[in-house]
């Protein structure tokens, strides 16, 4: 009942605001500019419609420009809540006055969003440190959790009624995209997100991220350092003063493709209102990052995944892009890999060694849908999240610098980070962090084998103790190469052991000199008993 008192209200705004003209093309009575229209829709329909309004807003290539322009409004600039409910909710949470919290406490709000709006203060002290205090919407859990139901209420009508509702797997993705909206009414949520990406940052001339208070951070309220700097959409300032666009974009591209594969944590909510550019330096400006409600990770297969499959579309490589597909699962596994690579051949080679002003992405991701439908694609939801961040990195740098190469720019980070991940250091490093389990593991695991086959119990699979007579025999016939591999394995982790455990100043090209000999002389062993 309550989807459906839903659907009626969405349906008496649509009338309201005569947005049927989008569909139908007839001339709407109310006189006002029709992207105006829609965002008074928007807005009225509240949180989880203003924020499709707002990853539309980065897509002027995908929408009408009139359109993308005032859907702008939606990224801070949503009517307020009244102030006196803001400051009730401060004292509330913090359950001190206000005067007592801040030296200062400004009235009108610098910012106002979809979630929750922001107030500046001055912190007590010498010298008072500038902040700003973000509190979420009054009621807006409940508003958030009626707009969820719906949205699970349609997903469940598709996957049911849809004939691809199997592959397109509208539940999973809404699924997926509640938990990112539920875990952005979490202020303390946030705070952490924003500390985590501070780490990772920290010291980087590409990205700034404030300092949290967590004295002065609940749930509901978070206060944070105050960051000055320039809207992203300030293009004729930049211009004025001489930015370096080209920079500017190629550096976001650096940001977000090292977010995901050199942090696998990235910042998932990118449009021009989380983004203030320091242009102190024009020539070499830098991003400060402003909202962290919505944050991505990826499991390491995915992430495996997607780097190879970014790397040989770099390279052109359609065969490894088909084949990655099968590999992971995302198309069926009798699928034609000759057929596959094929069809993505023919949508993107047309894209390559193009600026980005001269591709429509809206027109190459249909194109690409198309092909992935044919070939069953089964739509992967924890990649929607990345999907639609990748969509928002995309969509500013065609506004800040359209001649920028996205390939290009990323190509040498995909490489750097694949080379990373395969050198021999980085196998090492696991080995090393697995030793100590694995010394305390294997013994146990073998004792407790030990002791089931004196019980003449069948180990796992279905092996018995009869079925391993004949390996017995086997084994007591070869003591001697038994031993040796023993010891061979024995020194091998105990060298990695011995690696954690030696002051790294005695290490030698990574090893200390026990370690070395200790793999030495395993590795003596194993060759001898080849």
């Amino acid at each position: 009942m309550k989807s459906l008192a839903r659907l009626w209200t969405i349906h008496r705004v649509i009338r309201r605001y005569g947005l049927q003209e989008f569909w139908n093309g007839k001339p709407a009575s109310d006189p006002r500019p029709r992207g105006e229209r829609l965002r008074l829709a928007l807005e009225e329909l509240g949180t989880v419609f203003i924020k499709f309004g707002q990853a539309l807003s980065t897509r002027p290539d995908v929408i009408p420009p009139d359109i993308a322009l005032e859907l702008q409004k939606l990224q801070d600039q949503v009517p307020p809540f009244p102030t006196e409910v803001a400051k009730q909710l401060i004292e509330t949470a913090l359950e001190k006055p206000l005067p007592e919290l801040f030296a200062r406490f400004d009235d009108v709000p610098l910012a106002s969003a979809s979630v929750a709006q922001v107030h500046t203060a001055k912190l007590h002290g010498e010298p008072g440190l500038e902040v700003i205090v973000k509190v979420l919407r009054p009621g807006i859990e409940i508003n958030v959790e009626k707009d969820i139901g719906l949205l699970h209420t349609l997903a469940s009508l598709v996957e049911r009624l849809h004939p691809e509702g199997h592959r397109i797997q509208p539940v999973a993705i809404v699924a997926e995209y509640a938990k990112s909206l539920r875990d952005e009414l979490d202020l303390m949520r946030e705070a952490a997100n924003c500390g985590l990406l501070r780490r990772n940052w920290l010291g980087s001339e590409l990205i700034y991220h404030p300092l949290i208070f967590w004295d002065f951070t609940r749930p509901n309220v978070m206060v944070q350092e105050r960051l000055y700097g320039h809207s992203v959409r300030e293009l004729d300032y930049f211009r004025e003063q001489g930015v370096d666009f080209s920079v500017l974009a190629e550096r976001g591209v650096e940001i977000f493709f090292k977010q995901v594969f050199r942090d696998n944590f990235f910042h998932a909510d990118m449009h021009p209102g989380n983004i203030f550019v320091d242009i102190s330096n024009p020539k070499k400006p830098s991003y400060l990052a402003l909202d962290f409600g919505i944050v991505g990770q990826l499991t390491p297969q995915d992430q495996r995944y997607l780097a190879e499959n970014f790397l040989a579309f770099f390279n052109r490589d359609y065969k490894r892009v088909a084949e990655l597909h099968v590999e992971s699962g995302w198309i069926p596994p009798g699928t034609r890999v000759e057929d596959f690579e094929s069809a993505i051949r023919t949508v993107c080679e047309p894209i390559f060694g193009r600026p980005i002003k001269e591709i429509s992405f809206g027109f190459f991701l249909l194109r690409l849908f198309q092909i992935a439908r044919r070939f069953q694609y089964q739509v992967q939801p924890q990649l929607v999240l990345l999907q639609k961040t990748l969509l928002q990195v995309e969509g500013l740098g065609r506004q800040l610098y359209p001649d920028l190469d996205l390939w290009k720019s990323a190509k040498p980070i995909m490489e750097d980070w694949m080379k990373k991940r395969l050198a021999p250091s980085t196998a090492f490093m696991k080995l090393r962090n697995q030793a100590p389990a694995l010394a305390e593991t294997l013994p146990l695991l073998a004792e407790n084998a030990l002791k089931r086959l004196e019980r003449g119990e069948p180990l796992g699979g279905g092996v018995s103790a009869k079925e391993l007579a004949g390996f017995k025999a086997e084994l007591l016939g070869s003591q001697r190469k038994t031993r040796a591999v023993v010891f061979a394995a024995g020194a091998l982790i105990a060298a990695a052991l011995l690696y954690g455990y030696t002051p790294s100043q005695s290490h030698w090209l990574g090893l200390p000199p026990l370690s070395w000999g200790l793999l030495v002389a395993g590795g003596i062993a194993l060759w001898r008993q080849r």
